[in-house]
Order: structure tokens, then sequence, then C-alpha cells
């Protein structure tokens, strides 16, 4: 363990000055890899403390440790997404330990492609909306009330362009990323009157695990880091709603006045979202 984290060559650079003046907090689920960590990078160098939170705690440890991000500036807490007691009980920590966040990021979720002819795909839908959404309400749920007091702080839902037109062989992850723009669209008019806002963001293609293994073209494809910057500035700006690249925001509004049958036709043989199985 030593010698890795003598390789590992620190990739932020936090002037003293800041280091003390970091008392804001950032909440973030998913941080093992893809946009959770760039999220976690970007608001670090913002002068945030990290509350990460994953399954994989060792990878979010080793990650922190390579970016030089010194231990008193972030906790890591283990906890599956797809267990509402398990985040519910991560959050509650979070506010014992550090205090209640300024933004709260709930990032998690899952991409697997389903086929309703088969079975056991059924399992995988229930697996994806038990991530996508129950697992967002239940990370936002421990914040709602003290944010509400407080009168301040963000949630942040992380839906896709995926929300907006359904996808062949995507049907779990599209129906799952629509519910999130509805829910975090309710809990917007629920939570406007207390000052704390809401902000939906709908990536586009962003190159991480989830992508990765797609066999169909990704027109404008981002980079986590390149999303994570445009991403925090739409959630200082608190935007209600943000497409992240704009171009995918032109599609999906496109996309969204094609006529049934014309949309049907364009997605004619495109390859479908790999199944479990095919994996």
């Amino acid at each position: 363990m030593a010698g890795s984290r003598a390789r590992c060559r620190p990739t932020v650079r936090v002037s003293p000055g800041t280091y003390r003046a970091m008392s804001r907090l950032v909440y973030i689920t998913g941080a093992s890899s893809g946009i959770g960590q760039a999220l976690a990078l970007r608001f670090f160098q913002a002068g945030y403390r990290l509350a990460l939170v994953a399954r994989r705690a060792a990878v979010v440890e080793a990650w922190a440790q390579a970016q030089g991000v010194q231990a008193e500036h972030y906790r890591i807490y283990a906890a599956d997404v797809a267990d509402p007691e398990s985040i519910m009980a991560a959050g509650a920590r979070c506010v014992a330990e550090m205090g209640v966040p300024d933004v709260v990021v709930a990032n998690a979720g899952i991409s697997v492609g389903m086929d309703t002819a088969f079975a056991e795909d059924i399992a995988v839908m229930a697996r994806t909306f038990a991530t996508n959404n129950i697992g967002m309400a239940a990370t936002f749920q421990p914040f709602v009330q003290k944010m509400s007091e407080r009168g301040t702080g963000a949630l942040v839902g992380i839906a896709s362009v995926a929300s907006i037109r359904g996808l062949p062989g995507h049907g779990a992850y599209c129906a799952s990323k629509a519910g999130v723009v509805s829910y975090c669209e309710s809990l917007r008019g629920e939570l406007r009157p207390t000052g704390v806002k809401v902000v939906t963001l709908c990536p586009g293609y962003i190159d991480t695990p989830l992508t990765q293994a797609n066999r169909y073209g990704m027109p404008f494809l981002m980079q986590p880091a390149a999303f994570a910057d445009k991403a925090f500035r739409a959630i200082e700006a608190g935007a209600s709603y943000r497409t992240i690249p704009w171009q995918m925001g032109v599609v999906s509004k496109l996309m969204r006045v094609l006529p049934n049958a014309l949309y049907d036709k364009l997605l004619e043989g495109r390859p479908r979202k790999h199944r479990e199985s095919e994996r």
C-alpha cells in the first residue's frame, strides 16, 4: 500500500487559504467512477468538502489519495443506493459527522438492456427502478427537512437524455430516467417555498463505464471532466433543468416533436443495449 501511494502523484492543487475556507459540503452518490468521480474532483477544486458514497469504498479511498485530497476534507460512506435503509443511514451519518450538505448529488445509477420477452429481464427492470428512482428519493430523504429548515441547499438529480423518448432494448433505463425528471419536477414544486433548489441534469453520452460497451453510435460524446465542469456551473447557477452538452439538448427537443411514425422509422434496425446475459 505504501508503495502504491508513493507512485500516486497528486493532480489537484489547492492553496492553503482555500483549504482553510473549505466550509461548503457536497454529498455525491456513485462516487467510485465516471460522472460521480469527475463531479467530486470538480467540487473539491471549487473548495468543497466531500462526502462520497459508493459500494466500493476502497476504490474511492484510492482515488482520493491519488488526487492528493487531504483526509480532513473528505469522508467515504459505504452504502448501496438500491437498499433504502442503507443509503438513508449513510445520509444520517453524513449529517452527524460533517453537517448538512450544501449540495446533494443523486448520481448513482445503472443501465442494463432488457427484453420483455425474457422473464428474467423483469428483475432487471425492478433493479433499475430500485437504484435509479427509489434510490434517488432515499438519497434525498435525510436532507430534505434539514435543508428546508435552513432555507438553503441544492438537491441534484442525474437524469439522462434517454428520458425524452424510449429506445429499443432500453426500456428499463429510459423509463427510469423519465421517472427521475418527473420526480425532480414534483420535488422542485414542493420545495420552492423553502429556498431549497432542485436541479435536474440530463447528460448526453458521457465516456464512462456505463457507455463504453454500447454497440451503437454516441453523438457528441463527452469526457467526464468536461461534463462535470458544465454540471458544476449549472448547479451553482441554480438551474432547474439542464441538458449537457447543449447539442444533445437540441437533439432531444427535435426527438420530442417527431411524429411517432418517423421516430419509429429512424430507430428501425438500431442495435439494442446489451442485456445482462450478453455483457
